[in-house]
């Protein structure tokens, strides 16, 4: 069996569509097919770019396009879907990708409850995350603005350790003023969105008001998401393979 078709082979197995991640820890496991590559990652990411089989939907996610014309509304929406549709789609896919990393990483994984019905790959948010009420690791007022985070890790003393807030649409400020009130835990923040809305949160960020944490948040790019995700599904099959 050739490379690309090993690929093909797990694409179609999982409904014709999955993450480069995803693809890093399955298609090494398709018997009859020699990877000689020293490399055989940078190979599945060669593979996915030919266009005669595969295309891209969103960073870090590809399809056949044997499958276009097939695949669900939340993984391909469709031309007459509505923009807010779009935009619930887009969001709940980088809290799964989120969500999958921080479990690939052995933290606990929280979404809010108004997020749990919303679909990642053809799964709720609920059936991937790990935790499903938020641990009661301070004050209720504290609690009550760390339950409405897009995605919360947990460590394994039950404490939050890093928090993602998604922000494809919605106003950067509101979920820096989330982080502001959760200063005082050891926790590291992280604003997750478009590439072209860093100059915003630049600007929001140096307001005097965030000057306290200014310092411990970092701005994500759904690219940089899609890589993150992708590397740590390659460093935990290379971990399985050894037995580390």
């Amino acid at each position: 069996m050739k490379q690309f078709e090993a690929v093909i082979k797990v694409m179609e197995a999982n409904g014709g569509y999955c993450t480069l991640g995803f693809l890093n820890q399955e298609v090494l496991k398709i018997e009859g097919c020699n990877w000689k590559s020293k490399t055989p990652f940078a190979s599945i990411r060669r593979i996915v770019q030919d266009e005669r089989f595969f295309f891209k939907i969103r960073p870090g996610l590809w399809a056949l396009n044997s499958h276009i014309n097939n695949l669900p509304s939340d993984i391909l929406p469709s031309a007459g879907q509505s923009e807010k549709k779009q935009i619930e789609f887009d969001h709940s896919y980088y809290q799964g990708l989120l969500v999958e990393m921080g479990n690939l990483k052995s933290f606990e994984t929280y979404v809010p409850n108004q997020d749990k019905n919303k679909l990642f790959l053809g799964k709720k948010l609920s059936e991937i995350a790990t935790v499903a009420d938020i641990y009661n690791f301070g004050y209720e007022s504290m609690l009550k603005r760390a339950k409405t985070v897009d995605v919360v890790w947990f460590n394994k003393r039950l404490m939050p350790t890093k928090l993602f807030e998604v922000e494809h649409s919605t106003d950067i400020q509101n979920s820096l003023l989330k982080f502001l009130e959760l200063q005082d835990f050891y926790i590291d923040f992280f604003i997750v969105a478009d590439k072209v809305r860093k100059p915003e949160y630049e600007s929001k960020l140096s307001y005097t008001a965030f000057s306290d944490i200014k310092n411990r948040i970092k701005f994500l790019t759904y690219e940089d998401l899609s890589e993150l995700h992708t590397k740590t599904y390659q460093t935990v099959t290379i971990e399985r393979e050894y037995n580390l």
